[in-house]
């Protein structure tokens, strides 16, 4: 390594880094919390535009899964156009088309808004983690400014209940979607004067490339939504070998471009790896378990949003302890160790649900547990994500980092949620004296029962309301054991493949 580069990794970053860095974490705070808040706002949306089953699941994946499918895509094009402009253009983006999906009116628009809000949230996110290795070449400096966003990461996660609470209790839903208007208004302010221009790389967009990512997403994850509510068919099979095939097909293309859309040498790196698994679980983990506490808080237990909010508030408090807290543990203890022991954590919170089952003070306590892991997780995955890359592949790591986490959206939403509805429609006891549709639409969403409920004479109702709510808890209860055994594989392989040497070159 020469001198000068040297002095270059040496150099420390300045106050205005620092405000860089904060302007940074507005696109971060708000995407993350888009995430979450649409899982509280779902039961006074499934009211509203009454929307199915398929259909709900479909409003909050839609945006995760269009996200998803380019975040790969936007990172390459911000190597070549540059992550600020893309940051800028994304911003943009986002806020003309957050004003226009609160105007939907039915289920059909809302989930169009939000596929093309993740068409520009794939613009941002890749961008703050580029922009943070050209403000802090410092490796001290960048661990810290990592961990700061990646506590806003967890924090934005679990902040959206919470804001979603507050908007909730006093505006309708379609008051979630313009909270981008004052949280990108300044980075469009700021962006220009605060943050760096990156290098530019040369080189082509695979459009087939792109294709295919989109089409592998979208043909597995509508297979497994397909089977959580209608059960193995061909309409099943056949979308998850398209997407397989898809999937296998974009690999090899990869491997064949001299300028790949995703990198995919980078696996080959065991600490890369196992990091990038942890994190796609770990987010999934948490927004699965929102997207069923927020339903029991609120329609079981019959909480106002508000106050159902504020049963998340001491799990927020302790992702942010602990993870700008982990930072200095993450000096002195191997992350073969730390990170299987993070993940278990999380792993854990599911075990005690399964264990003494859905109730208030069970889901506080929970959501402790899985924050305190997730936020750690967080810092220390994200950090070695970018240590463990040559530094000409940073950009590329970061895409793909983003996109596992997205990918643990749609995980979250369509794996955890879809074993969650499945377990419901299983166990549900239905009235002999409903018509085939409100049949179908009390077997549909706990909400829907109440619905169908709300029609039928006093006993009838209270007999639905009770097979309702004993078939959610059970299926709170069954979904909770599934989903902490499936962490424990996921904490042995992350052991494994933190453990296994580097195989690829740093130049």
């Amino acid at each position: 390594m020469s001198l000068n580069k040297n002095i270059s990794l040496n150099k420390q970053a300045g106050l205005r880094s620092w405000f860089g860095l904060l302007v940074l974490m507005l696109p971060v705070l708000l995407v993350t919390v888009d995430n979450t808040i649409l899982g509280f706002a779902l039961p006074k949306i499934a009211r509203a535009l009454e929307p199915s089953a398929n259909q709900q699941l479909w409003i909050i994946d839609a945006y995760s899964l269009v996200l998803a499918g380019l975040l790969v895509s936007m990172g390459s094009i911000g190597d070549r156009v540059g992550h600020r402009m893309l940051l800028l253009l994304g911003s943009l983006g986002f806020t003309i088309i957050s004003v226009l999906t609160a105007l939907s009116t039915s289920p059909e628009q809302l989930i169009v808004g939000r596929a093309a809000l993740g068409f520009f949230g794939a613009m941002l996110m890749p961008s703050t983690l580029a922009l943070i290795s050209c403000l802090f070449v410092d490796r001290e400096q960048r661990r810290v400014a990592v961990a700061i966003w990646a506590t806003t990461l967890t924090v934005g996660s679990a902040l959206g209940p919470i804001i979603g609470g507050v908007l909730l209790q006093y505006f309708n839903w379609n008051s979630i979607f313009l909270l981008a208007v004052p949280v990108l208004i300044p980075l469009l302010i700021f962006g220009p004067i605060l943050l760096p221009a990156s290098d530019k790389q040369t080189g082509f967009i695979d459009g087939y490339s792109v294709l295919l990512s989109i089409i592998a997403m979208i043909g597995i994850v509508y297979a497994i939504k397909h089977i959580a509510s209608n059960g193995v068919g061909i309409e099943a099979i056949a979308a998850s070998a398209i997407g397989l095939m898809s999937g296998r097909s974009f690999i090899r293309r990869q491997h064949k471009l001299p300028v790949p859309l995703m990198d995919i040498s980078l696996f080959h790196n065991g600490v890369f790896a196992g990091s990038v698994m942890v994190n796609l679980l770990s987010l999934g983990l948490l927004v699965g378990f929102v997207f069923f506490a927020t339903q029991f808080l609120q329609i079981v237990l019959s909480i106002e949003p508000l106050l159902a909010s504020f049963a998340l508030v001491p799990g927020q408090i302790m992702a942010v302890v602990v993870g700008m807290a982990i930072v200095s543990v993450a000096k002195r203890v191997p992350a073969y160790w730390l990170l299987p022991l993070l993940l278990a954590l999380a792993g854990l919170a599911f075990l005690l649900i399964a264990w003494v089952g859905s109730s208030l003070t069970s889901i506080i306590i929970t959501f402790v547990l899985l924050c305190s892991g997730i936020g750690a997780i967080a810092s220390v995955s994200n950090e070695l994500i970018l240590s463990a890359v040559p530094s000409s592949k940073t950009g590329s790591a970061s895409a793909i980092s983003e996109t596992a986490y997205e990918v643990g959206v749609v995980f979250g939403t369509t794996i955890i949620g879809g074993l969650l509805t499945a377990f419901y429609r299983l166990n549900l006891k239905l009235p002999d004296a409903i018509s085939q549709d409100q049949t179908k639409l009390a077997l549909e969403t706990l909400a829907g029962a109440y619905t169908v409920a709300d029609s039928l004479a006093d006993t009838a109702r209270q007999r639905l309301v009770n097979s309702a709510e004993f078939s959610f808890t059970h299926a709170i209860h069954m979904t909770s054991w599934s989903t902490a055994i499936l962490t424990g594989i996921v904490v042995l392989i992350t052991w494994y493949l933190l453990r296994k040497p580097e195989k690829i070159s740093h130049v």
